[in-house]
């Protein structure tokens, strides 16, 4: 038997985001600081190729071991599934979309900078929902995910803690339209080998 790389979209993304995280840990202290958070309100800049790199690549920075255990925990459960379902390329371009869409919520109204993949991960578990379903129909699975987890973070929203639920619900509400449109003009479980999911994205 040989060890499969079997899902090189949720791999890639969980070795590049360790690498960076121990990378921060001992020989370059501040990079995750530095090139993998994204900055508060007003502190993004058009001119300013640093200011559009952390747009995305806030997602692969973590803030200790245990933020990153956290949310890779999820991710690496999820992912797989979502590739072999949607593709590896539909799920990278739905990632950066998610990615893209919390950070320029968070340069546009929020007062602290934003770090960690925890809105991917909502985005995961909201679009997993979707699996296997036909056309037509809503899950009930969706239904209580919905509730549970975005109605769970909107209560949490009013705590003053260092937790950023609207990447959370921004997460989840980007799965679900994801969920929605893809299965809207699909009927079953989607073919690996079917690059429609992308095609109709773009």
């Amino acid at each position: 038997m040989r060890i499969k790389y079997n899902a090189p979209v949720t791999l890639s993304f969980a070795i590049i985001s360790a690498i960076v995280l121990a990378l921060n840990s001992t020989i370059m202290p501040g990079i995750t600081e530095s090139w993998f958070a994204v900055g508060p309100r007003g502190s993004f800049h058009f001119d300013s190729l640093h200011s559009w790199v952390t747009l995305f690549s806030y997602s692969i920075g973590h803030a200790n071991l245990e933020h990153y255990l956290s949310n890779f925990s999820f991710i690496l459960l999820l992912g797989p599934i979502l590739e072999a379902n949607y593709g590896s390329a539909s799920l990278l371009l739905m990632m950066c979309i998610t990615t893209l869409t919390g950070g320029v919520l968070n340069v546009l109204f929020f007062s602290t900078g934003l770090l960690g993949a925890s809105g991917l991960v909502f985005m995961m578990i909201l679009l997993a929902s979707f699996t296997n379903i036909n056309k037509g129909e809503i899950p009930l699975t969706f239904i209580l995910i919905l509730v549970l987890y975005l109605g769970g973070e909107i209560l949490s929203s009013f705590k003053n803690d260092d937790i950023s639920q609207f990447a959370h619900i921004a997460g989840g509400i980007c799965g679900s339209l994801f969920g929605f449109f893809h299965h809207s003009q699909n009927t079953g479980i989607t073919n690996t080998n079917n690059p429609g999911f992308l095609d109709e994205i773009i």
